[in-house]
């Protein structure tokens, strides 16, 4: 269908906004202020691979016309994004590498980079263009901290969840309930998103093809230990959506859960609901990377999931593995696309304008 015969809405739960150390500075307050602009300090960088692409891990169309870096220009993301696949809206997730919770050791300039980037985000993305939703950006290792830039921010109207990054932590961990409960507090949902390579269980991988494959690893430890530390049975308004790790995995993952709680659940009883009827009810997956699969196929995958509710569509703009809306899934029930394109996103995401009227 040629892109300006399309009348489907469109909720990409997945773009990514760069920002550079130097757009933050207005923000940032001395010392942090200065150990960028007097001391050159700048983010670290881990990925243990060549980066794919001319581009990097970016799109090659998608630098900008004066040769910025992708998702540096919010007019020709309109362009090339917003208004070229008719989004009706689209959830920042930003491209800050390191993420503010990632940071080892220095919390505070962590905490310092979160709070500029979430006022920079507000003022220059969100109140610009009514389309566009944020994340609020955390530096999780100190929850205390990371409750107070919640309640800071997490009020606006614009902002819609609390991303986390997938690295090493455990995020289900009590630790990290004070999050969940100022989350829930100011109806945000959490936003999770690979951040470094998987290595829970393992070392760094030698090469990208293996990171990428192995995504999901990562996002299944995420979401059992979200589910096994009783998130969502001490947070039962919560939603938690599992950013960029595809959804195909979701099967097994359910199977394999609820076969050990019904033989271990002695060691979890704060956990009330089989794990697949959690997940079902609160935890949602994008779409993208997702593989190449006809109608039968896509299906199958739903049918195993139990519910349609599931499944988010998002394009991972302006990355280089970007899941066009015209082209990334196979053709669907309308009542179905209607819900993985758009629907299952505004529920997950409570902040986000109920649908009014038809689909124009």
């Amino acid at each position: 269908m040629p892109k300006k015969q399309q009348k489907r809405r469109i909720i990409d739960t997945d773009v990514h906004e760069r920002v550079m150390y130097s757009d933050l500075l207005p923000y940032l307050d001395n010392p942090w202020r200065r150990y960028i602009e007097d001391n050159h300090w700048m983010q670290e960088k881990h990925m243990p691979y060549t980066q794919p692409t001319v581009a990097g891990v970016d799109r090659a169309d998608a630098v900008t016309p004066d040769g910025g870096a992708a998702g540096t220009d919010l007019a020709f993301m309109q362009e090339q994004l917003l208004d070229a696949e008719g989004h009706e809206y689209a959830i920042l997730s930003g491209a800050l590498d390191p993420s503010p919770s990632s940071m080892h050791g220095w919390y505070e300039m962590g905490a310092a980079l979160a709070t500029a980037y979430n006022d920079w985000q507000i003022e220059n993305w969100l109140e610009k263009d009514s389309r566009l939703y944020g994340s609020v950006h955390i530096a999780a290792q100190d929850p205390q901290q990371a409750v107070r830039e919640i309640e800071r921010v997490g009020s606006h109207p614009k902002m819609v969840q609390v991303l986390l990054p997938i690295d090493t932590r455990s995020w289900g961990d009590p630790y990290y309930h004070p999050i969940y409960e100022a989350a829930q507090r100011h109806q945000l949902s959490i936003g999770m998103h690979h951040n470094e390579p998987p290595t829970h269980f393992g070392g760094w991988p030698r090469y990208f093809i293996e990171w990428h494959t192995m995504l999901p690893t990562a996002h299944m430890i995420e979401v059992s230990n979200m589910v096994f530390n009783g998130v969502f049975d001490k947070f039962p308004d919560l939603h938690l959506i599992m950013i960029e790790g595809g959804f195909t995995h979701v099967p097994h993952l359910m199977k394999k859960m609820d076969q050990q709680y019904k033989e271990l659940r002695h060691e979890i009883p704060w956990v009330k609901r089989m794990p697949s009827r959690i997940i079902q009810d609160h935890v949602r997956f994008t779409t993208q990377p997702v593989e190449e699969l006809n109608q039968k196929e896509f299906m199958q995958y739903v049918d195993q999931m139990g519910s349609e509710e599931m499944i988010c569509f998002a394009t991972d703009y302006p990355h280089w593995d970007y899941d066009s809306p015209l082209e990334a899934l196979p053709k669907l029930d309308e009542t179905l696309e209607e819900k993985i394109y758009s629907e299952n996103a505004r529920a997950a995401l409570p902040k986000l304008p109920r649908r009014t009227g038809g689909v124009e």
